[in-house]
This record gives C-alpha cells, structure tokens and sequence, in this order.
C-alpha cells in the first residue's frame, strides 16, 4: 500500500485526509464508467462479475475483487456450478455505506487512488469489516488501512472524531457492533478530562444524537470527570435539541404516525436524559431541572422519574432565586408566559416533607414564593385557578405575615380589571385580618379593586378592635387607679366595668347595621348593573 498524500492540520482549518494507493493489484483496469444506473470497470479482460448493490450496478472482475474480500470469495465460489459460468451476479443489500462506499471498495481492490476522509472513514471500515478484507487474505488490506487512520483522526483531532461518530448515524448498527461509537466516545471523554470546564470544544458533545450523546456522558462519567461539567453538557444538549421544539409536537406535523414518532423520541430522550443526571449538588440548575420536568409532565414520562426530579428541585429552593423558577411558556398565544403549573407541582412535593425543616428555612421558602408571585401576578393571561392555587400552596406557618401576599394579590387584581365579584371573592380568600399590618389594614379598607365584601368586613373588624383597645386602656386605668387609691370601692369598679360591656355592645350593633347598609347597597348596586348591561 502505497501512502500518496497524508495530510495533518490543526482542527478548523483544512480537514485530515489520506490519499492512498494500493499495490501488487492482480489486476489493473483502465476506468470505471457510469451509464445510468451501471457501473463497468474498463479493462483488457472482459468483465465476469456484476455485483448488484441497492439499483445500481457494478460490471466487475473476478479476479480483482475476490482477491481482497473473503466474503466475495465465498458467494462468487460458492457451488462447483458457480465456477463453471462465465459471469457471476451477487446482489449485496447491506453494505455499510451503500453504492458511495462500495465505489471506494472498488477502486482499492483494482488500485486506483482515492481519498479515505473523516466523513468516509467510518463507512469505509465498516465496508471492509463487512466484506471480509483482513490480512488473512492478503497483505495491507483494507481493513488494516482504514483501522491505521481512525486511529490516526481519534488521536490528532477533537473535530475530526466527532465527524467520525457523527457519519456513524447512517450506519449506526455495524458503527456500533465493532465498537466505533465506543472508541470514539472514550476518545471524546479522555481529551475532554484534559480541557477547562468553559472551553467552546464541549459545545460539540450537544452536536451528537442521543443515543451517541449518552455513550459520551457514561464516558465522561467513568473518566472521572467533574460533576459540574457532566451536567452542563446535559443542559447544553438539552437546549440544543429541545429549544424550538413545543412538544406540542403534533400541532407542525400533518401526518399523525410521524408525529407520535416524534413526541416517543422525545419521551424516551427525555427518560434517559433524567437518568444521566449527575447526583451532586449543583451539578445542574434549577432552572434546567424546572424545564426538564415540564417536559417529563408535558410527555407523561415514567412517574418515579418525575418524582425524582420534584424531590430534587425541592431540595434546591433554599437556595434559589425568583429567576430560577421562571420557565417560560413556547405554545399557544393564549398561555400565560411563565409555566406556573410545574412550579406548582414542586412546591406541593415540597410542603409534604417541609414538617421537618427549621421555621427559617421555611421563611425563605416563603419569601422566594412570594417574590415568584410578584413576577408572575402581572401577567394578563395568568388563570385564576392557577393564581390561586399558587397562592394558597403554603401553608401560614411559611409566612411571618401576609403583607406580600397581599400586595401580589393586588398586582393581580390590577391586571385583571374584568374579574367577576366571584372571582376577585375567590381570589381574595386567603387573606386574613390578624395576619396583616396595620398599614396593610388600612390599604385593604381604602382599595376599591378588593371585592366589597372584604372591604366591609375589615372595617368592621377594625371598628371592633378599636373598641376593645378602648375598653382594654379603660380597665387597665382603671386598675392603677384602684391600686393608687383605697377610698374607690370595689363595688364601684363593677359597675364601672357593667357600663363599658353596655358601650361595646352599644357599638357591635350600630356596626352590624352598617354592615347590613352596605350589602343592601351592593345588591342595589348589582341589580343595577345587570340592568344597564343588558
């Protein structure tokens, strides 16, 4: 075999190639000519061999070919009869690379020049392996020259071995049965144990498809690689493949069997994608992790996996930021813009294990939610349903008070001008007299966007409390004043005390009218409407 041109360049400039002229050919032919969908090989003998490969047609020599593939040698040889006829005609199916490859074949057995590549290469050693072109059967085969410069690419290129793995896709079942996705992933996984965790090459991993990426990552892993790296190769593939896709899969595709093709992939790829992850902490983000399990829900993916990853987000939310819970809506114009249904399913996971958590953990569990719902109240196409239950996900005890909650109700109430009675009612329901500020008391009683009903009841509850601040300032002089002075009799104190109750009850009926006043009001008011409405 004789080496023509072998060249070397540094990845990004011109690609590795290696020209190659094999020698001591038992036959030379001057060509090989194409006519339609036939191939001859023009030489001094007459062609005796047509090997069929897919429509085309190859005229072919005996002698060349099967001197160099045992396996032709055997089908072309394979009855005494066989040898007898002039011409033998093979059909090949299943050739690794199909006519194109086949081509290469060809012009090595009858000594013709050609180029092995980073793009043929795995095609070609596939070819050879498939037709049995070993040295067993003669020197420098093909086998063995296609095997010197894979090995050569793997360990000269970074570039040049993912062109490798990426050309193995066409011919992925004998690419894997000789171990070529092998070879390249722990070629890939060694050179990148030796590279910073931010340099650009690692981008190329995402490149690959999921079947060659998880070869990769379980490479990676038992490299030893850090945890940290591992995981913003997932996130980085993840991105790649999953970024302009809705998984509403079937809304672009017309043909229904092609689009429950695709959302099968993209649950299967999303399965194994849960299961690469790496266990340590921080090894992906939040964020990511929100984004893999709406696509796990969305895809109805294994239940237990979904699980996991609930478990997981919820052990991260003490450290998280509002931004980490935004995962943004890719669908119908009608969705809101932010997916508050997965953030939902990560807080109810994590409220039924937060009994063991400190009150401060609680608290900045608390805080975090409150800060997501000031992000998210505004937004005009956020449901009532979805807003309340995101409201009432917590218990109290996460928070100290309700001051934030009620201002990110407000917020919503403020978006959502055209909200019924029963909807602003609905809404407003959590929100408690004793667990606001007096400052945040005062505002509930002026807002007019707060449904009547609770305005009204916070002024009388505010009338009432007022009265017993009296009462109570009444009797807590009054007791210093029996303790500085002994002429006031005891008798004189209860009556003191009879007169106070009489006051207070005095003032609780002349709220309750007031109340009454203002519901009848309301309902006028409501009638009205209706009226005008119609």
């Amino acid at each position: 075999m004789k080496i023509l041109d072998c060249e070397r360049v540094l990845d990004g400039g011109k690609r590795n190639r290696c020209v190659v002229l094999p020698a001591n050919v038992p036959m030379v032919a001057d060509s090989l000519k194409r006519k339609n969908q036939n191939w001859i090989a023009r030489a001094n003998s007459a062609n005796d061999l047509i090997i069929q490969v897919g429509d085309s047609s190859f005229h072919l020599h005996k002698l060349a070919m099967v001197s160099r593939s045992e396996y032709l040698n055997r089908l072309v040889f394979k009855k005494r009869s066989n040898i007898e006829e002039n011409t033998s005609t093979i059909e090949i199916d299943n050739i690794p690379g199909g006519r194109k490859t086949f081509e290469l074949v060809i012009k090595f057995c009858y000594g013709w020049k050609f180029d092995m590549t980073p793009s043929n290469i795995a095609s070609l050693y596939c070819a050879a392996n498939f037709l049995e072109m070993s040295e067993d059967i003669e020197k420098e085969n093909l086998i063995s020259k296609t095997e010197s410069f894979l090995t050569f690419l793997m360990l000269s290129s970074w570039k040049d071995t993912f062109r490798i793995l990426k050309s193995c896709e066409s011919i992925s079942h004998w690419a894997k049965e000789l171990q070529l996705v092998k070879r390249c992933s722990e070629t890939i996984a060694w050179k990148a144990c030796a590279i910073e965790p931010n340099n650009p090459k690692l981008e190329d991993v995402s490149l690959l498809r999921i079947d060659y990426f998880i070869e990769v990552i379980q490479s990676m892993k038992i490299r030893g690689m850090k945890a940290e790296i591992v995981g913003s190769c997932i996130e980085n593939w993840t991105i790649k493949w999953f970024s302009n896709v809705t998984l509403g899969l079937n809304r672009n595709v017309t043909d229904k069997h092609t689009g429950n093709q695709l959302i099968q992939l993209h649950k299967v790829s999303t399965e194994c994608l849960i299961k690469m992850l790496p266990t340590e902490e921080n090894s992906v983000s939040c964020n990511f992790l929100l984004h893999l399990l709406k696509a796990g829900m969305m895809l109805k993916i294994n239940h237990e996996l979904l699980c996991v990853l609930e478990r997981r987000v919820v052990s991260m939310l003490e450290k998280c930021c509002v931004q980490d819970l935004l995962v943004k809506n890719q669908g119908d114009h009608k969705d809101s813009l932010y997916d508050v249904d997965v953030v939902i399913v990560v807080l109810q996971c994590y409220v039924l294990g937060m009994s063991s958590d400190s009150a401060a953990k609680v608290h900045t569990v608390g805080r975090l939610v409150d800060g997501y719902l000031s992000q998210v109240a505004r937004d005009q196409m956020l449901k009532v349903e979805s807003f309340k239950l995101l409201v009432e996900v917590l218990p109290q005890n996460a928070r100290e008070c309700d001051d934030n909650l009620y201002k990110v109700i407000d917020m919503y109430l403020k978006a959502h001008p055209y909200l019924t009675e029963e909807d602003r009612e609905n809404v407003c329901s959590i929100l408690e007299y004793h667990r606001l500020s007096q400052e945040a008391r005062q505002h509930v009683m002026k807002n007019d966007r707060l449904p009547l009903k609770l305005s009204t009841g916070f002024v009388l509850l505010e009338q009432v409390s007022m009265s017993w601040t009296v009462a109570s300032k009444g009797s807590n002089y009054q007791r210093t004043k029996t303790q500085t002075s002994m002429r006031v009799s005891k008798d004189f104190e209860n009556i003191q005390m009879s007169q106070e109750i009489k006051v207070m009850r005095k003032d609780v009926e002349m709220m309750k009218s007031q109340l009454l006043e203002l519901n009848t009001c309301k309902t006028k008011l409501q009638k009205q409407m209706k009226i005008c409405t119609r």
